[in-house]
């Protein structure tokens, strides 16, 4: 069986993504539709090494005889246009903010909790994750399944693609503007992104969070666990594409080292490479344009009972967006819940 799959947000960073990884992983399209806003109508997005599409305009799409929808356009224009086209019958995956918290949209990260997409009926929209938190909880579950997790504490290194291509043209103007003395004042970003670490994502929250630590949060509970109490801290870091964290984990009962390397080394999309030694680990410009998430630094943490600390990277825009939605899609079909027909 194929498809006809739409990608909303086409001429995006996270929509080119998209595009490229359903032609690289040979999903089962028979069509696919590019879409975006009007004043991109018109535009060309690759899909695969030799074809192009023409971009239509998301407002006068008619969604009926679509199966499939991968919608990252922003969250405000996902809240119009994506019930619209579950209306019609399209099945929706988001990778907006939009649908994540709400109770009756699937949160999905499919190496940790593929059995969440039966939820998707009565919407017909599931929701992918923030970037952070879906590498994270692709790390955490082999170890959660091991020895039940209490809590974790997290701080990111977040590569500015995450907020989108105008704050990669900054850090790279920025950047460039150092080494010729012309400073660009910020525009992206609250303080200058070049050569510094901004430790705010998002707007703040009345407690003095960010935004984005409240959705690694409750994020982490919705899909993993309502009882892990999670503790985060996210930084925008000079980097291009990638996300690094840091992660401190407490467990109900002791876990060794070698445990949890064990069971990192077993899991679905992880790779370990924890090697104590210069260069023994994989950094941000190492997991550009990859799939999996990365674990290294793997060691005990004496400092609480039951602890465990490591480091993880991966590509935000492939497994933290674009990758991520695609294996939604690909799990959907496995379990016989696209196409029209389908129960």
């Amino acid at each position: 069986m194929s498809y006809k799959v739409a990608v909303v947000g086409a001429t995006g960073a996270v929509g080119r993504e998209m595009l490229k990884t359903l032609a690289e992983r040979q999903f089962p399209v028979g069509e696919v539709v590019a879409l975006a806003s009007g004043r991109s109508a018109g535009a060309e997005v690759s899909f695969g090494e030799d074809k192009v599409l023409k971009v239509q305009s998301l407002d006068k799409y008619d969604f009926h005889g679509t199966d499939l929808a991968l919608f990252s356009p922003g969250a405000s224009v996902s809240a119009i246009h994506a019930p619209r086209a579950a209306e019609a019958g399209c099945v929706v995956i988001d990778n907006t903010s939009q649908f994540r918290m709400e109770p009756d949209v699937p949160l999905v990260v499919p190496e940790v909790n593929p059995q969440a997409l039966k939820g998707f009926r009565k919407r017909r929209i599931i929701a992918n994750p923030n970037c952070s938190t879906i590498q994270m909880v692709v790390a955490l579950k082999p170890l959660h399944d091991l020895a039940r997790i209490t809590r974790v504490v997290v701080s990111t290194y977040q590569s500015v693609s995450g907020a989108g291509k105008e704050a990669m043209d900054e850090l790279f103007a920025q950047t460039r503007g150092v080494f010729v003395n012309d400073a660009a004042a910020p525009e992206q970003f609250t303080k200058p992104i070049a050569f510094n670490c901004i430790p705010h994502i998002d707007r703040f929250m009345d407690d003095g969070a960010t935004k984005e630590e409240w959705k690694m949060a409750v994020e982490t509970r919705k899909i993993l666990d309502p009882d892990i109490k999670v503790f985060a801290t996210a930084v925008r870091v000079p980097v291009f594409i990638g996300h690094g964290e840091a992660v401190h984990v407490e467990f109900e009962r002791p876990v060794t080292v070698e445990q949890a390397r064990e069971a990192l080394r077993e899991a679905p999309g992880l790779i370990v490479h924890d090697q104590r030694e210069d260069g023994g680990y994989v950094t941000q410009i190492e997991c550009a344009g990859e799939d999996a998430v990365y674990v290294s630094r793997l060691r005990q943490d004496p400092t609480v009972e039951n602890g465990l600390a490591f480091w993880c990277v991966s590509d935000n825009l492939r497994k933290g967006a674009a990758l991520n939605a695609v294996q939604i899609a690909e799990e959907m079909h496995r379990q016989g819940l696209l196409g029209h027909g389908a129960t």
